[in-house]
């Protein structure tokens, strides 16, 4: 499926440089990111173009440059019905499975373009097999990942947590591989059959190993975290260029609804709570929620697009908002409990408030252990919600001075937002055209592109 909104190719033009195609996949959090890595680029005058999931069109038309879907709103909405998506052992392979019968998609698209057209493809990890299969038919073609969390990217010397498996510090980098290779041995199970399939169907061979897959048939990585949230690693794929959170970019400007502003006026700063835009299974976790408000005394905010999920009846107190823009939000919130998606994380380092984290899958568990060793932060894992754990930690974030220090010392070092999002587009443009890539490999170095 394809939208064309002002891009032709009826012919390449090499003065134009290569077409640039962004391709993610996921949930808000996932898609935001490279929405605004799409519309940076193309302010600088790229030629760009989209690659998402059908079931995020509105993000991909909200970007305003051409775009191509993949996959069927059908089976991404079956997926996102399955509550095991959020399940910490078996959401990988509900991920997995509603990717798998496209991995094609996108080497039918590069297929079809001009034979002279230059390309080359800024993806999510997660699409990294699907790039892969798209260079079997056009070998030049270059791709770099971004991304978005630190333990996509398996080290074996900054292991915090495997899952909700807090790691000992003094664990060796040894065992931490021995751990990680008893984790992907269970991964490659359940994804390398089909992504074999699809590769024997294209005359490739076998891959052994589908995270080293993942992390090493890119051209260059990059990722949209800073250095003071997690450094680079030994073991992290080369070239690697460090950069820095990035404002999504559907937040830019973006208003508090009337109904929202009035009750911020009304009362206190509220606690704002949300399990994600893709969580349609988090009953429990609101649940809870209302709980330690009513406990608390508080004030709250329940922020998800899923109303069935909510208590059936919220007091006055309580206001639920579909949606509602976190840069304008948040800033005005006494603190955010939420599932621990780095973008959300993030938006709340940046607003200066503290944060209870509460994971359920992937990347959710690492990304809230590095917010509580910056001392922003608390952790409740997603198994072990309830209305009393929820109500203590949020007092104990709530208290004088508890992480209000540390919370505005990390919103002065994110307040340069614009000359981060500089310097992160400057790297992804070297990334993507070689140039830093080249000098990186030959001089064995990393390019470090933000302050540490």
């Amino acid at each position: 499926m394809e939208r064309e909104l002002s891009l032709s190719h009826a012919g390449a033009d090499p003065a134009r440089g290569p077409l640039i195609i962004v391709a993610s996949s996921g949930t808000g959090g996932d898609m935001q990111p490279f929405v605004a890595l799409a519309r940076g680029l193309s302010e600088r005058g790229h030629r760009v173009r989209m690659l998402a999931p059908a079931l995020q069109e509105e993000a991909a038309r909200a970007a305003g440059l051409p775009y191509w879907l993949f996959g069927s709103v059908e089976r991404e909405q079956a997926a996102l019905d399955n509550p095991d998506l959020w399940h910490e052992r078996k959401s990988w392979g509900v991920l997995w499975d509603s990717l798998a019968p496209d991995l094609d998609a996108l080497r039918e698209r590069v297929r079809d373009l001009p034979a002279d057209e230059d390309c080359v493809v800024l993806c999510h990890p997660v699409l990294v097999p699907m790039a892969a299969l798209a260079r079997a038919a056009r070998p030049d073609l270059r791709i770099v990942t971004a991304y978005l969390a630190p333990s996509n990217l398996c080290s074996r010397h900054d292991l915090l947590t495997l899952g909700s498996l807090r790691i000992p510090g003094w664990l060796p980098p040894a065992g931490a591989g021995l751990l990680w290779w008893a984790l992907h041995r269970w991964f490659n199970a359940q994804t390398l059959p089909s992504l074999n399939a699809a590769r024997a169907q294209r005359g490739l061979p076998a891959e052994p190993h589908f995270f080293e897959h993942m992390l090493r048939a890119p051209s260059a990585s990059i990722g949209l975290f800073p250095r003071w949230f997690a450094a680079l690693q030994p073991d992290w794929p080369r070239p690697f260029f460090e950069g820095d959170f990035l404002l999504p970019a559907a937040q830019r400007g973006a208003g508090l609804s009337a109904e929202l502003e009035a009750f911020l006026a009304a009362g206190d700063a509220p606690v704002v709570f949300t399990p994600g835009t893709g969580h349609r299974h988090a009953a429990a976790f609101f649940d809870a929620a209302l709980r330690a408000l009513r406990r608390l005394g508080r004030r709250g905010i329940f922020v998800t697009p899923h109303a069935a999920q909510l208590p059936p009846a919220l007091p006055a107190d309580v206001l639920w908002q579909a949606h509602a823009p976190f840069a304008a939000l948040l800033p005005r919130a006494a603190a955010l409990t939420h599932h621990g998606g780095v973008s959300t994380m993030a938006d709340a380092m940046r607003a200066g408030i503290p944060q209870l984290i509460v994971p359920y899958a992937y990347d959710q568990f690492d990304n809230g252990q590095r917010a509580k060793r910056l001392g922003v932060a608390e952790v409740l894992h997603a198994q072990r919600v309830s209305g009393g754990r929820m109500e203590r930690l949020l007092a104990r974030l709530l208290a004088e001075p508890g992480p209000g220090p540390a919370c505005r010392e990390l919103a002065l070092r994110m307040a340069a937002g614009a000359e981060a999002t500089r310097a992160l587009l400057d790297g992804v443009e070297e990334a993507l055209l070689g140039q830093a890539a080249r000098g990186a490999e030959s001089a064995g170095a990393t390019p470090a592109l933000a302050p540490g």
